[in-house]
């Protein structure tokens, strides 16, 4: 059944709530066409164990190196992508500062400016481009998600403003767009407007009855859900299921959070750094089922993080394992937080390729995902050969299952193919030389 009424993204609103649902047959216009195609950029810090994360050979993907294991069972859903630089990470005259170059050149292929001062300067993001032309097509322009805290000012990293290193996205040269920690406020931004004064009167209603935001989305649905088809009732309340399920288990972390005595982090953000790069996957999930954005950005962790890995065995700091000077015993450990962070990757992506979208391709088919960062080798602060993977994309002609070697192209050159994928007309991302035509 088809209605050229009804735009096939529909809003159920209820008390404080504001919940877009997948593409639904029931609301084609004309049959099945059109599905989007989705971006997403995800950040891991400190560079890896090349020897341990690159392939061996390039061409199809047989077997994974140890440290991308754990995306054995997806190696027909990525490639491998060898060969990137990011020369502007480097010194060039600066001095010191590779990890606040790297977070802040990651996706924009520009030179930062060596201040810790207001005068800031980068240049935009990729992600930022796509959202000046496609940004206005969802409810939300971007989103932009992290696991650290948030940081606009003050001195990081050799004289370099915070604001390079706790950034991933810039809407301008100097106009960082901060990410989110908070899985509570992620969760409230797409599901409910939490800048209107009538939504933010209900989301405390909510607490206070300690009700689902489900419960008063759903009120006066009844009429609607008669009206879909039973494949489509099916998939909504799977979709329904998943955005519960999230607020429960966020419902979870915070009252563990709030049992432990003496901790300054807000609430909302898990004690468990697992538990909470999951749960931001999940609502980036959500986000791109939902239509509520297709341009995303995830700051695994700042580069130059020293967070401690005891959970999988390593006490010792990324950031000061990261300098090994070649020692066997700092390589294995710092080989297992490579691990540990592909395990977590391929969580995103089983939960990509388990979602389905309008005409039963799976939601990985349509987005483009990049996991990677902006250092090779931590030992030797190397920007060049970066560990890159791009996910997805199969069903918008996107090569997958391979290992590709550009040889020293700018990694800007991916970014311009990924807009040229998307529709988005661009000349130029930061340094960039050419488009990568052959995703």
């Amino acid at each position: 059944m088809t209605s050229p009424k009804i735009n096939r993204r529909s809003i159920l609103r209820g008390l404080g709530v504001s919940l877009a649902i997948p593409s639904l047959e029931s609301f084609a216009v004309g049959g099945v066409s059109g599905i989007p195609l989705r971006m997403g950029f995800t950040y891991i810090p400190n560079g890896v164990i090349m020897d341990e994360w690159r392939p061996l050979e390039t061409g199809p993907l047989k077997s994974l190196p140890n440290s991308l294991k754990p995306l054995q069972n997806h190696t027909a859903d990525f490639q491998v992508i060898s060969g990137l630089n990011h020369t502007k990470a480097y010194a060039n005259g600066d001095g010191g500062g590779d990890h606040a170059r790297a977070n802040a050149t990651f996706l924009t292929g520009c030179q930062a400016r060596k201040t810790a001062g207001k005068d800031i300067k980068i240049g935009v993001s990729v992600d930022q481009i796509a959202a000046d032309s496609i940004g206005d097509r969802t409810r939300l322009r971007s989103l932009e998600l992290s696991c650290d805290g948030v940081r606009r000012s003050g001195k990081c990293d050799s004289g370099y403003s915070c604001a390079y290193q706790y950034n991933l996205s810039w809407k301008t040269e100097s106009m960082p767009m901060v990410p989110e920690s908070n899985p509570r406020l992620v969760f409230e931004r797409l599901f409910g407007n939490a800048s209107s004064p009538t939504d933010r009167k209900g989301q405390l209603k909510r607490r206070v009855l300690n009700k689902s935001i489900l419960d008063f989305a759903l009120q006066g649905a009844n009429n609607f859900n008669k009206r879909l088809g039973k494949s489509d009732q099916e998939k909504l309340s799977e979709y329904f299921t998943s955005v519960r399920e999230l607020e429960k288990r966020i419902e979870r972390e915070e009252k563990n959070w709030e049992k432990l005595p003496d901790l300054k982090s807000p609430t909302g953000i898990p004690e468990n750094y697992r538990a909470h790069l999951r749960l931001m996957f999940d609502m980036m999930v959500l986000a791109f089922q939902s239509d509520s954005t297709r341009i995303s950005s995830f700051l695994l962790a700042h580069d130059g993080s020293n967070r401690s890995f005891r959970e999988i065995g390593v006490p010792e700091g990324h950031h000061s394992l990261s300098h090994h000077k070649n020692d066997p015993e700092k390589i294995k450990k710092l080989a297992k937080i490579d691990l540990f962070y592909s395990e977590q990757f391929a969580y995103f992506i089983d939960k990509l390729s388990t979602t389905q979208e309008i005409d039963g391709s799976r939601l990985l088919d349509h987005c483009m995902i990049v996991f990677g960062g902006g250092i090779s080798d931590g030992n030797r602060h190397r920007h060049s050969d970066l560990p890159v993977l791009l996910a997805g994309g199969s069903s918008h002609g996107l090569t997958t299952g391979r290992h590709v070697d550009y040889e020293g192209v700018p990694m800007t050159n991916l970014y311009l193919g990924m807009l040229d994928r998307a529709g988005i007309q661009a000349s130029q991302v930061g340094d960039s030389s050419g488009h990568i035509k052959d995703l």
